[in-house]
């Protein structure tokens, strides 16, 4: 079937309800599992941003607990959640949507893994390679990088920068004008932050030489698995 419907998954030994979403709305077909959505300036959810910051911000990338379980049961809106299926689930695919205005874009990781979580909460690095085009598809005509680094993946912090406030996404792109990693001041991603607008934690932020000019377009962030 090609019709989105609830399911009832047990996570945890409870039933949690999630919108299963069906077809190929971007991603390609076969039933997709909600993980997360976020808002890319509610920032006082803060659901994987990086670490490197606050104790806070640390603790709500590395910990299970999930917030606004009914989020799960809508579609592409700005109901922001965090379900039990970030620890809980294992897939082969990620799929990455971006909503900027009401234009909604998608692209797709191939990448095997006991869940989103296991990527992540660590803190470790683990490389990605869709391309830098790839990435600013996600936010269209407005996108925008600098040029050099082009480090994408999970946990994309250099352990080597300049300063803690230099570009970081937990799934994304981060570059710079250097030809080095060290001190990043754009990226594209999904639980980003960085200085000059550290409050854009989804979507796209720019300075310093980025290819398409300055740039600040927080976006409305979804993350499902297959």
């Amino acid at each position: 079937s090609d019709v989105s419907e609830l399911v009832t998954l047990r996570l945890d030994s409870k039933p949690v309800s999630v919108l299963c979403h069906m077809g190929d709305f971007g991603c390609g077909n076969g039933g997709w599992t909600p993980v997360m959505k976020i808002d890319g300036i509610k920032v006082k959810l803060m659901l994987i941003l990086p670490t490197g910051k606050t104790v806070y911000r640390q603790k709500r990338a590395a910990n299970k607990i999930e917030y606004n379980i009914p989020g799960g049961e809508s579609g592409f809106d700005s109901r922001e959640t965090k379900l039990p299926t970030y620890w809980n689930t294992s897939f082969s695919k990620i799929c990455l949507g971006m909503k900027i205005g009401q234009q909604l874009r998608f692209t797709v990781i191939d990448r095997k893994a006991d869940s989103l979580y296991s990527l992540i909460a660590d803190g470790q690095y683990r490389a990605i390679s869709l391309g830098r085009e790839t990435w600013k598809s996600l936010i269209g005509s407005d996108a925008s990088l600098q040029l050099n680094c082009n480090k994408e993946g999970f946990n994309t912090a250099d352990v080597n920068r300049f300063k803690v406030y230099h570009s970081e996404a937990r799934i994304g792109i981060i570059a710079n004008q250097e030809k080095d990693c060290r001190s990043c001041d754009s990226r594209i991603g999904f639980g980003t932050g960085g200085h000059f607008e550290d409050g854009v934690v989804c979507g796209n932020v720019a300075y310093v030489g980025g290819d398409n000019g300055n740039r600040r377009t927080p976006g409305m962030g979804y993350i499902l698995v297959q």
